[in-house]
């Protein structure tokens, strides 16, 4: 599998941030390469290991009020909220009921590899050469069988009866058994100029949103889409963007099996969330297969920025700074105790 990078000599501009710590670098969307999880270096094993997702389940950081907004879906009127009295008891059930579907709403797309193209022939039969001028599909139309699993042949009129190809069945899928949301041809805004103007207005959840609707998990094109979104997301410290959605979860895996979290892991320490720092380390640590020293809250990350880390000047300006954060604060907390007579 190609390794995880960008193209330096393609960046066009930088945009100095307000810390001074990370810049914001624009390019063309033409500049970005498509990243495939391929077959060969599979990510399932570890997507789907317990541990990685209460780990990809962490970062995400939840909150509910973020989870349960109202967004603008084009489905209608947007309803006035319901106000009501409850007990203790029926406000803990309440909670518990919106944490259930929270976690289903939260629920990470899969991380599988790219589907590997169709090409089995079944028969050569060039006695029918000429018997029809266009190719014939024949369908498995049977309810209940899975669109994976439904059976569509195609005819070519040089007699060759063979498999259809993953385009024709998603198509020959949606016009049989259609899904909603779903378009038989690829929207235009995942494409070209269309794609470009979305993503520089930001609307990573809506795209990503959308991605999950049109295409399968293992399909070429939602692979390269997510993951030019990803890019993009890293390259414009655009992940709190995605907090508290889904997709976080997708995002945070992707940048760490690409060896990629220099961005987030220095977004996380400026912010104040060394825990979640450190989260993020571990899920480093166990992709990877590396230690790190655990000897002190903060070592993980040090072990991580003297080992791995792409932009140490930047990292380490940072978590000196997070370090003098904490003496002042402790230097606070030691004086109002002493102001009030405690030890």
């Amino acid at each position: 599998m190609a390794a995880f990078r960008f193209i330096s000599q393609c960046l066009n501009t930088k945009t100095e941030s307000i810390s001074g710590l990370h810049y914001t670098v624009f390019r063309r969307l033409l500049n970005y390469s498509t990243v495939e999880y391929a077959e060969q270096n599979d990510p399932r094993p570890s997507f789907f290991n317990k541990d990685i997702q209460n780990i990809l389940r962490t970062l995400t950081r939840v909150d509910l009020q973020r989870v349960f907004r109202t967004r603008k879906l084009g489905q209608g009127k947007v309803h006035d909220p319901e106000y009501r009295f409850m007990t203790n008891e029926e406000l803990q059930m309440a909670m518990r009921e919106a944490e259930l579907k929270a976690d289903n709403l939260l629920q990470i797309p899969p991380v599988v590899p790219v589907r590997t193209p169709i090409s089995k022939i079944l028969s050569q039969d060039p006695e029918l050469q000429g018997l029809e001028s266009s190719k014939m599909i024949f369908t498995d139309i049977t309810f209940g069988v899975k669109d994976s699993d439904r059976l569509i042949v195609v005819r070519e009129p040089d007699g060759t009866l063979r498999e259809a190809e993953w385009e024709v069945r998603n198509r020959i899928n949606q016009i049989y058994f259609p899904q909603e949301g779903r378009a038989i041809k690829t929207p235009q805004m995942f494409q070209g100029t269309e794609f470009e103007d979305v993503l520089k207005r930001q609307e990573y959840e809506f795209i990503l949103d959308r991605a999950c609707i049109q295409f399968e998990p293992n399909d070429p094109e939602y692979q390269r889409v997510t993951s030019i979104t990803y890019q993009h997301i890293n390259d414009n410290n655009g992940f709190e963007k995605l907090r508290s959605t889904r997709h976080f979860g997708a995002l945070a895996f992707f940048l760490v099996w690409h060896k990629n979290i220099d961005n987030l892991l220095l977004e996380l320490i400026e912010t104040c969330y060394a825990d979640e720092a450190n989260t993020l380390i571990e899920l480093y640590s166990k992709i990877h297969k590396v230690n790190f020293e655990k000897t002190s809250e903060l070592s993980m990350i040090e072990d991580y920025i003297k080992k791995f880390s792409n932009k140490k000047g930047a990292l380490e300006l940072a978590l000196q700074a997070y370090k003098e954060l904490l003496d002042e604060k402790r230097k606070v907390e030691q004086g109002v105790k002493t102001a009030h007579g405690l030890s």
